[in-house]
């Protein structure tokens, strides 16, 4: 578990970091980079403070009257109010394995919002956030919650059993959580914070597809720590982390050719950032289906995710909203893709096209849409908070010289010469610009 949670971390930094700093302009490459390193800063300390406690305790979010009487109890042992005793290095191992998740879901955002964001107005995001939004999630999802199979819950709404949900959903590893939560959250706060000087009328490329295409190998890398980490049936983790790590393999490399496949029908090219985005576009598909797919229906998957997430980047310019680094693109689509396939497909005559009644289906449909609305009016709320407070974007004439350089006095590339060293750091004195000159 340990190790997992260490190849989860590395997935943000540096896996998202020089993923999405590769596909941003040279002059805001820090700047995208800087995002994931202070998401992994802010979010792991509040997720030790009250993030832990609000995803997994049993009072939260529930009609008792004891949440906020346990609530208040966080910061004098924020571990050992909901049965998790501090003396126990086991349940340091799974709160560790969490956070991680809760890091990476809030990264995932700043793609949305490449190169116009304030880098403080992203500090103030990210701690409120994933208060209303991700540690709600998690617990409604994974804490036995709203989103659970438990009795009273949206599945046992639908279909109710002997004390809990018949239908139980599924979400091995974060489809709702974390993809379809980040992709709404980013499609959110991109409308709120608007379009990029130049959207739509001037060529606004990669900067450094190598890094881009480094960020996807780590990010890859990683994703076996998020999906085969996230053991869910301990009696069978034997052989259910070996098809964990199988599906996961097979629906990326399914996704990342279904990806190229419609860029050359399409465009007559497969690209390398095509490549690049159809591993994560797998790997955001499989990751809540992992476990409850075999490797054929794995491989379904990933080619449909592929192909879809392939098209579906390009609605940012049929409908207008500038989703920079294309989050609703791959994260929103390519999780409702493995939310909702997963009820075509799951295993033991649970999918409608695997012998399945078509229950299945419907509560994955539901919680999707569940979580979807959730997220927005989250976002919604935190974003225009902050806009109407603190603002949200930069100044026009400070986003046309560059994030990197206003926002935080540097340059990721030293290629200036003479009077222009000014923009390589703030540290650059008078006297040595004078001598360069």
């Amino acid at each position: 578990m340990l190790v997992s949670a260490s190849l989860v971390l590395l997935m943000t930094a540096p896996g998202l970091a020089l993923f999405y700093g590769g596909m941003s302009r040279n002059k805001s490459v820090l700047n995208m980079m800087m995002m994931s390193f202070t998401a992994l800063g802010v979010v792991g300390i509040v997720y030790a403070l009250w993030g832990w406690s609000m995803s997994y305790s049993t009072t939260f979010a529930t009609a008792d009257g004891e949440t906020g009487k346990e609530f208040g109890k966080l910061f004098s042992d924020p571990f050992k109010q909901f049965g998790l005793e501090t003396t126990d290095p086991a349940n340091y191992v799974f709160v560790a394995f969490q956070l991680t998740f809760a890091v990476i879901t809030a990264a995932l955002i700043s793609g949305a919002v490449a190169d116009r964001l304030k880098f403080s107005a992203w500090l103030v995001f990210l701690p409120i956030w994933v208060t209303l939004s991700y540690f709600p999630l998690a617990h409604m999802v994974w804490g036995g919650g709203f989103l659970s199979g438990v009795e009273g819950g949206l599945a046992d709404l639908l279909f109710s059993g002997d004390g809990a949900a018949a239908v139980a959903p599924i979400d091995y590893a974060g489809g709702t959580v974390v993809h379809i939560n980040a992709g709404v959250a980013g499609l959110v706060l991109a409308l709120l914070v608007g379009r990029r000087l130049g959207f739509g009328k001037e060529p606004m490329k990669p900067h450094n597809l190598t890094l881009t295409m480094i960020g996807a190998g780590l990010l890859w890398f990683g994703w076996f720590g998020f999906n085969v980490g996230s053991i869910v049936n301990l009696d069978a983790y034997e052989t259910e982390t070996g098809l964990v790590w199988l599906n996961t393999t097979l629906a990326t490399c399914a996704a990342m050719m279904g990806w190229l496949l419609v860029e050359k029908f399409r465009d007559g090219k497969g690209t390398s950032l095509g490549a690049a985005s159809g591993v994560v576009a797998g790997l955001v598909a499989i990751t809540p289906a992992c476990g409850n797919l075999v490797p054929w229906s794995a491989m379904v998957l990933g080619l449909v995710a592929g192909g879809l997430c392939a098209l579906a980047v390009g609605l940012k310019y049929t409908l207008g909203y500038d989703d920079s680094l294309d989050v609703v693109g791959v994260h929103l689509v390519g999780g409702l893709v493995g939310t909702v396939g997963v009820g075509f497909l799951a295993s033991n005559d649970l999918g409608l096209l695997t012998g399945g009644d078509g229950r299945q289906l419907l509560v994955q449909v539901v919680v999707a849409l569940f979580a979807m609305l959730w997220s927005a009016v989250a976002t919604l709320v935190v974003g225009l908070a902050i806009k109407i407070t603190l603002g949200l974007r930069l100044d026009p004439e400070d986003e046309t010289d560059g994030i990197d350089f206003v926002e935080h006095g540097e340059s990721a590339y030293d290629l200036s010469t003479g009077g222009g060293a000014r923009r390589t750091s703030v540290l650059t004195s008078t006297a040595s610009e004078g001598a360069n000159a």
